[in-house]
């Protein structure tokens, strides 16, 4: 395998056995199969200098450049960002160079130049108070921006909650009037990559996804990866063992706490968040939320924010011991009653051919 991505990478420290552990890694990740690994490593790597990278044009609308922070922290040498390597980056006002007019003539000659064939990324929610005043690029509103972004585009990432769902903007009381990009675009395939900011590797594969095989992952049906959003923060959870043996922390500086617990009665989101936090995990592998010793705050679900209760517990039983009982004792009450129903229809049942019986012997 050669290409100028792998002379970059070599400049950079990085071996050939790193690239391709790395692209086997993020297919293992997005649950395609052993050979997924490959492709992906050969086709950001065999493409030659000369030819022309996909587009990539990210806009940012309202939000706080936590998406933009995430995917560029990654542990250095930057696997994940090779990546960049393999894309043209058109248009993304914090990383790029160009300001002002000159950012917004790089915008518009890669929307011409790739028209149909460019990945829109959005970042933020988009306003509608005002008619649109409440955030405006170049003297155009974010609803202008996207409109006429999203009519070229192969495709949409909305990057983190914001974009994805409204996220905080969206929160009551919601002046600006934030919704999605959803709520907006529906005639694009857009897929939403949740998350108060999501995870560097989630977005990364996502983009390795289209650049391989030029489409989008398996989604669900709130619009994300199956592969990182198809299974609970608790499903997934170092601590789960302890809910199910009910030991529970009851405030973050008990012994439970000190014992790593679970967080479930201090308000953990985890059993109904659906996000990879408890397996791909931050800052390279490091660590994440509930393994700090905080619970999930449900941040890759919609209004997220609004749901509140973050230090609440779910109003669901904390014991699954007594979960499962109270199913069982349910289950057999009705039984029971489903039993005396049953023997009840005989009965009448066996009256009423009874009594036609009489009658007809009657007449």
């Amino acid at each position: 395998m050669q290409g100028p991505l792998i002379d970059t990478l070599a400049r950079q420290g990085v071996t050939r056995r790193a690239f391709m552990k790395y692209c086997a890694t993020l297919a293992s990740m997005m649950a395609l199969p052993p050979a997924a690994g490959r492709a992906m490593a050969e086709a950001m790597a065999a493409a030659p200098a000369a030819a022309k990278r996909p587009s990539v044009i990210w806009l940012p609308f309202q939000e706080c450049t936590g998406c933009t922070e995430s995917i560029t922290r990654s542990h250095s040498p930057s696997l994940e960002g090779l990546i960049f390597d393999a894309i043209s980056l058109d248009y993304q006002e914090t990383l790029m160079a160009a300001a002002g007019h000159q950012a917004e003539e790089a915008l518009h000659a890669a929307m011409k130049a790739n028209e149909g064939k460019y990945l829109l990324i959005v970042d933020g929610s988009i306003p509608l108070g005002l008619d649109g005043a409440y955030s405006c690029i170049a003297g155009k509103s974010n609803l202008e921006a996207l409109k006429e972004a999203a009519k070229g585009a192969a495709a949409i990432v909305a990057m983190g909650s914001c974009a994805a769902y409204g996220g905080i903007p969206k929160a009551n009381p919601n002046p600006t009037g934030a919704v999605s990009v959803s709520d907006i675009i529906k005639d694009k395939p857009i897929i939403n990559i949740p998350g108060c900011p999501p995870i560097p590797v989630v977005m990364t594969g996502v983009l390795a996804h289209f650049l391989t095989f030029g489409s989008l992952p398996e989604l669900d049906g709130k619009g994300r990866p199956k592969a990182f959003y198809g299974e609970t923060i608790h499903d997934r959870c170092y601590r789960r063992p302890f809910y199910d043996q009910g030991k529970f922390a009851k405030t973050f500086d008990d012994e439970g706490a000190r014992n790593g617990w679970c967080l479930f009665e201090l308000g953990c989101k985890g059993p109904v968040t659906y996000n990879a936090c408890a397996t791909v995990k931050w800052n390279g592998g490091t660590s994440w939320p509930v393994e700090s010793g905080h619970g999930c705050l449900g941040c890759s679900e919609p209004d997220f924010w609004d749901a509140g209760g973050f230090y609440k517990a779910l109003s669901m039983p904390a014991d699954p011991l007594k979960m499962v009982a109270n199913a069982a004792v349910v289950g057999a009450a009705a039984g029971v009653a489903i039993s005396f129903a049953n023997r009840g229809k005989k009965s009448a049942a066996k009256s009423a051919h009874e009594t036609t019986t009489l009658a007809d012997l009657e007449k």
